[in-house]
């Protein structure tokens, strides 16, 4: 299994080294394919290539023609099969974050909880590798407080890093009949002002936490991003006066995500390369919006 894992990884990383050449002859294919539409001569550091470039053009597909990236790769089974999680803590966890790890495990299908004992992180992420489980998610507390979540998704990456804000569990709600029981169906996803390409590449890792849900399900969870910071919201609907009476119930747990870091690898990897990273004493830093409007 190790050697089979090595081998894999070896797969990944030399896919990743092609990407730039990849990218690099795609310029020239597309350089070559604009210059003969509009009808203008080729360009000339492209004359000496031109005659097997246009050989390529033409053998291309719709499939072929665009070269894929290692965000293709670390998702190109996501659609094969239902996404199977372990959800565990930081060690020596607190009663508050113990309830909260037990809330998460309802809010994200076909996922699992563990308590995390004293296991090193690389033994969980091997051994999750060897059951197929698709994502890893860690969560962590300051003082009895849930402040960190870490998204990992397996066999090779990315990891996900958010910061967690304003935490209130159904746990923590007085009011029992008010929430009342919470659903296990697979939800409806709303995925709100992820719209610069960090913004894509973070609801792609949020989105392919959850499996395809029934057209008549009534649960929905909302990921909104507002200003950087994610609102998490849990709800159900009901129609009870007609198909244009809705009404929405908020179900819990909620809590704001704040990204920090992704990371091209699986938590265990100090030697992973960073995708992005959060600059927070920059001068500008303030003013700019990295994942919305």
């Amino acid at each position: 299994m190790l050697r089979r894992n090595i081998r894999l990884r070896r797969e990944y990383l030399y896919r990743k080294s092609l990407e730039g050449k990849e990218r690099l002859l795609y310029e020239k294919k597309r350089k070559i394919k604009e210059a003969l539409a509009e009808g203008k001569p080729i360009p000339t550091e492209l004359r000496n290539e031109e005659a097997a470039l246009r050989q390529e053009i033409d053998l291309e597909d719709e499939n072929t023609a665009i070269p894929r990236s290692h965000i293709d790769d670390e998702y190109a089974k996501a659609t094969e099969r239902d996404p199977k999680i372990l959800l565990t803590t930081s060690r020596d966890p607190s009663a508050p974050l113990t309830q909260f790890v037990k809330e998460l495990k309802f809010v994200f299908p076909n996922a699992e909880r563990i308590n995390r004992g004293g296991q090193v992180i690389s033994e969980i992420i091997e051994s999750c590798r060897a059951h197929d489980y698709t994502d890893v998610i860690l969560v962590h507390e300051h003082r009895g407080v849930p402040d960190g979540l870490v998204i990992c998704h397996l066999p090779f990456g990315p990891t996900a890093y958010f910061e967690l804000l304003n935490v209130v569990t159904r746990h923590d709600i007085k009011d029992k009949k008010a929430i009342g029981t919470m659903p296990e169906a697979y939800p409806h996803l709303i995925l709100n002002n992820f719209k610069s390409k960090l913004g894509e590449r973070t609801a792609n890792i949020l989105k392919h936490l959850f499996p395809m849900p029934k057209p008549d399900t009534k649960r929905i969870i909302t990921f909104a991003n507002q200003s950087d910071y994610i609102s998490f919201r849990h709800h159900i609907y009901e129609k009870h006066g007609g198909p244009k009476s809705v009404e929405l119930k908020e179900i819990g747990p909620r809590f704001e995500m704040r990204l920090y870091q992704i990371k091209l690898g699986t938590v265990d990897q100090t030697e992973a390369q960073n995708e992005w990273v959060l600059r927070p004493y920059m001068n500008t830093t303030k003013k700019r919006k990295f994942i919305g409007d």
